[in-house]
């Protein structure tokens, strides 16, 4: 290699891996995406999720960064890069033009990864694994897969909300998905027990194992797997509580103002759920680690 090459490699490696200019275009990249989802999928109530997603990813982002520096040594850029940008751009023009959501919200998790690539190195993107990961729950599924997964799940969650409602002495009936519970029939919709509804409690328990960050690996192992029944007994509250409001104060109260509020029992509901189990392996690690009476520790 001669000189003049010695000499021009870092300036173009400076401009090319400049990373303010890869901010401010995949910026300029997505603002027309993110107009589309918050004037469309973002608001309806089965992807209501999506924003808050991204708040927290882009929170757990900057979380990790002194870390992530730390891991990196400063800068230690990786060109493997250069082939997650292409492909992170094709599959923006791909889902930006045919509208495939999928691939066009996919596309900013690959670009980002790549811009960690250009500037950091793998070291950056092991360090920021959780945030990358965790963004991947606000990206719409195929419509097709979520259909399949959600009717036997609406199933479920009506039969389990139909016999404990039955056991509590109330007048109702089951017929699929619909509930016949005094002169009113309700219909478990998809946002209410639904594969989206599972995946966004699914992603809080993930949040906040994240954020507690357990030194136990047997409690996060355990409470990651029981997120999935905690979830599914969220969705059977929800069910419960409108079918009760729904009874007692009418289809309009069901349906109106307290239909909403039914979501917000739904998470929290959720969240007391997960924070319960918690402690209760809290207290299980404990009793693991104490000593018997009159047992010496080796």
């Amino acid at each position: 290699m001669n000189e003049r090459a010695v000499m021009v490699m870092p300036v173009w490696r400076s401009a090319m891996v400049d990373h303010w200019g890869i901010i401010v275009g995949g910026l300029a990249l997505f603002v027309p995406s993110l107009y589309t989802l918050f004037t469309g999928i973002w608001a309806t109530e089965g992807y209501a999720h999506g924003p808050i997603i991204l708040v927290l990813s882009l929170w757990l982002l900057h979380r990790q960064w002194a870390l992530m520096l730390a891991a990196s040594n400063g800068r230690s850029a990786s060109f493997a890069g250069w082939s997650m940008l292409v492909f992170g751009l094709l599959l923006y023009i791909v889902g930006r033009s045919q509208g495939i959501l999928m691939a066009e919200i996919g596309s900013f998790i690959v670009i980002l990864i790549s811009w960690l690539l250009l500037n950091f190195g793998w070291k950056a993107v092991k360090a920021q694994w959780f945030p990358i990961f965790f963004m991947c729950f606000m990206v719409p599924l195929p419509g097709l897969f979520v259909d399949a997964m959600t009717l036997p799940m609406k199933m479920a969650v009506s039969y389990v909300t139909e016999h404990l409602l039955f056991m509590a002495g109330y007048p109702i009936a089951r017929t699929g998905v619909i509930l016949q519970i005094g002169q009113y029939q309700l219909m478990v919709a998809d946002a209410c027990a639904g594969l989206q509804t599972l995946l966004t409690l699914e992603s809080l328990g993930l949040f906040y194992l994240n954020v507690v960050r357990h030194t136990a690996a047997l409690r996060n192992i355990v409470l990651a797997i029981l997120i999935i029944p905690i979830s599914f007994t969220a969705n059977v509250i929800r069910v419960i509580t409108l079918t009760l409001i729904t009874y007692h104060f009418g289809d309009a109260a069901g349906q109106g103002f307290l239909h909403g509020f039914a979501g917000m029992v739904l998470f929290v509901s959720a969240l007391l759920l997960i924070i319960s189990v918690d402690s209760l392996l809290q207290y299980v690690v404990k009793l693991r680690h104490t000593p018997e009476p009159g047992r010496e520790l080796r």
